[in-house]
């Protein structure tokens, strides 16, 4: 039986007793909680009484293990995202291993916490972020942080093409994915380009010799319907 001050290999056994692991991780060092942690036979219980240890209040290098252990409950993960830093939680999106719902959510964070983050933050998650971070970050207005988004190696033709259909995407955008590298090159966006007037209009001619008159035609005619339509409350 261990003492109230016992050494870790103590502690192991007690942790999954109700009414004392409270007490217990009281006493623990972040070492000793993140050694805890990476025990084989450690269960969804010992790991959720592990997130409300004092210690892990304070440490961030012990939140961010919780959050990537995968045993650590939905309940307790998506919490603990909330209080993450923003590179933090980055990470959490960009590691193979991490269930899919937890990495939405660590996406979910970093987006709503997009608007209120300085420009150099910007521009580092623009460059580094997961796919859809970065398409978020696509219509931000600055074209020092649309610019990286651009060249981030997560971003899709989907996301970028989504991205330039949004009624409220910024000029820049359109400017800066018209003249791109890669993206002009791509039929997907090239189409989204050629159905908006935000496309500068040098780069719009260009981009339609790539197609047919009947397709152009197409493309204008779904446009105009496009405008015309008003937008339903479900998809705003």
């Amino acid at each position: 039986m261990s003492s109230a001050n016992g050494s870790k290999e103590d502690l192991q056994p007690e942790v999954a007793r109700a009414g004392t692991e409270t007490d217990l991780l009281g006493e623990m060092t972040e070492d000793q909680a993140l050694a805890e942690l990476q025990r084989a036979e450690i269960g969804a219980a010992n790991i959720a009484a592990l997130a409300k240890s004092a210690v892990a209040a304070k440490s961030r290098k012990l939140g961010l293990a919780i959050v990537m252990h995968a045993r650590t409950p939905r309940h307790v993960s998506i919490p603990l995202l909330r209080r993450m830093f923003t590179f933090d939680v980055m990470q959490v999106t960009l590691t193979p291993a991490i269930a899919a719902d937890i990495k939405r959510a660590a996406e979910g964070q970093i987006v709503l916490r997009t608007e209120s983050l300085p420009l150099g933050e910007k521009i580092s998650l623009a460059k580094r972020a997961s796919g859809r971070v970065a398409a978020a970050l696509l219509q931000a207005g600055e074209p020092q942080v649309i610019a990286p988004a651009l060249d981030n190696p997560h971003l899709t033709e989907a996301l970028v093409a989504q991205a330039l259909m949004r009624p409220e995407a910024p000029a820049a955008l359109f400017q800066l994915t018209s003249e791109h590298r890669n993206w002009s090159n791509r039929r997907e966006v090239q189409i989204a380009l050629l159905r908006s007037d935000k496309t500068p209009i040098g780069r719009m001619k260009e981009l339609e010799k790539n197609f047919t008159e009947q397709f152009l035609r197409e493309i204008v005619a779904e446009s105009t319907r496009a405008k015309s339509t008003p937008e339903s409350p479900d998809s705003l």
